[in-house]
């Protein structure tokens, strides 16, 4: 049976000194996992549950996982036990019969052990060619349990635009699936097939839910080794995937030189004297003060009386030389920029009598 666990060991798990720090948190799941189904050592007891005209095997109940949690690793918190389980379940080592959404409750909800065929430790990153087969299959099968949630549903409508060309094939593939299923036990199929739907939940997420397949772009360029490799989850035989789902071990990295080293530094010294802004927003930002100034700008506003540099009236000037400063023209624009009206003789003489008026000596000195 797929949660027996003596095959668990089995899977091959790379060495965590040469692995990603994903790998390290997976060794310590699996650890953890393994000891909890174990009989021998107080695991959680796993039962087959009596429901009505129907039975449920290998489950366990949230309730049983949070207590072993806490008995076993030293947790007194209920509290951090559901969250260390939710941890856990968002992988997908452990996960509930009957929803989608991949957490921990305290409660009798029931929940079973993934395969480990299906551990992320396994370094799966499955392809759209997969899932599709996967949803195709499920809509050949005329169960309850089995049919597609909305999500899923519009997932299996875009696919089937995206691989029009190749869905035949897909249909085929889900069809040979399909006939393989029928010819097993039938308690085996009912496990598998919530293992399998698991497995899709972890890498194909409930909308809103976090998916913990995603790796942060700037973590994937520090990894000297990365692990994930593309592969075909039934073995499909296509261009793009690769035959076997037995792990491909990456190329050893070639030792950076002072070649190497000269380009970088040459690269970087580039990279310094590029601009930042992009010309779009260089725009943007040009535009929007030409349109925050544009009332003050007699380039643009025609001014009363009219500006003497662009027509022959000088009325304007014979007001500058009798009052010595156009009020009219500046103090409107002062209010937008304080640094235009300290830029001005004028606004330097008027800013020290205005917070005087309104504001003890002492701060205006300061």
């Amino acid at each position: 049976m797929a949660q027996g666990s003596g095959d668990q060991r089995a899977v091959g798990v790379a060495d965590p000194e040469e692995s990603s720090p994903n790998m390290i948190v997976y060794c310590k799941i699996e650890d953890i996992i393994t000891k909890m189904q174990d009989d021998k050592t107080g695991g959680v007891p796993i039962r087959t549950v009596k429901s009505f005209l129907s039975k449920i095997p290998s489950v366990v109940t949230g309730t049983d996982i949070v207590q072993w949690l806490m008995k076993n690793l030293s947790i007194e918190d209920p509290v951090e036990a559901i969250h260390l389980g939710s941890l856990i379940a968002a992988q997908g080592y452990v996960f509930p019969i009957s929803d989608h959404v991949l957490t921990m409750k305290d409660d009798g909800t029931f929940y079973r052990f993934q395969a480990p065929y299906f551990w992320p430790s396994n370094c799966w990153e499955p392809e759209n060619t997969d899932y599709a087969i996967y949803l195709c299959k499920r809509t050949m099968q005329n169960k309850a349990r089995l049919e597609l949630a909305d999500y899923e549903a519009e997932n299996l409508a875009r696919l089937q635009r995206a691989f029009a060309r190749k869905w035949e094939f897909i249909f085929m593939q889900a069809e040979a699936q399909v006939k393989i299923d029928r010819k097993k036990d039938k308690t085996e199929r009912k496990i598998l097939d919530s293992q399998e739907r698991a497995f899709w939940d972890v890498h194909r997420p409930v909308p809103g839910c976090v998916n913990t397949t995603e790796m942060d772009i700037r973590k994937c360029r520090r990894l000297k080794n990365p692990q994930k490799v593309k592969k075909s989850v039934y073995g499909v035989t296509d261009e793009s995937q690769s035959q076997s789902p037995v792990h491909i071990p990456s190329q050893p990295i070639r030792k950076t030189t002072k070649d190497d080293i000269r380009k970088q530094i040459t690269f970087l010294n580039a990279q310094i004297d590029r601009h930042c802004l992009k010309m779009s927003k260089v725009a943007e930002s040009l535009i929007a003060y030409t349109e925050q100034y544009v009332e003050y700008d007699p380039f643009i506003t025609p001014a009363e009386p009219s500006n003497p540099w662009i027509s022959d009236d000088i009325t304007l000037w014979d007001i500058e030389m009798s009052c010595g400063l156009s009020m009219g023209s500046l103090c409107p624009s002062w209010q937008l920029e304080l640094l235009l009206w300290l830029s001005r003789p004028e606004g330097e003489t008027l800013l020290p009598q205005l917070v005087s008026s309104i504001s003890d000596r002492s701060n205006t000195d300061y």
